[in-house]
């Protein structure tokens, strides 16, 4: 009897061991995502001030500054449930105002041009690896908050169920390549 006893509490350390490790998997998956969407964010909010910046330099012509200006504004000032919107916005601007290398090249050539282009081409490149960074995150959360364990015994805790940022981000093809050059 008592080493029953014994083998009860045992098994129930072990499951209650299990269960807390997975808790505190999902905690810091949490914690992840939300590092992950500060980052995001930090990446989005420099696009958007290299574009506006760009669109006021006067290194554009004035339907480029004006298209470009007004969505990376409305991207800046958007609301959190506007905000993919916003930044698709962005990104379809962008590609606009630098569908053809010769824009690029326009631009580089003005003064302080050099600088201009190659802080947007990095700032166009991490957007999306901030944004896959995050979504990747949020998916690894997704799959463990689906297993029995996690919703039998409530060890998601009160926690939002996370979202996915989607999207537009594909960069213009010629700020792309200046990017990886």
């Amino acid at each position: 009897m008592t080493s029953t006893l014994i083998w009860i509490a045992v098994a129930l350390f072990a499951i209650g061991l299990y269960l807390s490790w997975t808790a505190g998997r999902l905690d810091r998956l949490h914690a992840r995502i939300d590092a992950a969407r500060a980052a995001l964010d930090a990446q989005l909010l420099r696009r958007a001030s290299v574009a506006q910046e760009l669109a006021t330099s006067g290194v554009l012509d004035p339907a480029a500054s004006i298209v470009l200006y007004e969505a990376a504004h409305a991207a800046r000032q958007a609301e959190e449930e506007q905000r993919e919107v916003a930044e698709s916005e962005l990104s379809q601007a962008l590609r606009a105002v630098f569908a053809e290398p010769a824009q690029v090249e326009a631009v580089r050539e003005a003064p302080g041009g050099e600088e201009a282009a190659g802080e947007l081409a990095q700032a166009v490149r991490r957007v999306p690896m901030a944004r896959r960074f995050h979504n990747d995150s949020v998916r690894a959360a997704h799959a463990l908050r689906r297993h029995r364990k996690v919703r039998w015994f409530r060890l998601a805790g009160h926690a939002p169920v996370p979202m996915a940022f989607e999207m537009d981000d594909e960069p213009p093809t010629a700020l792309a390549d200046r990017a990886t050059a």
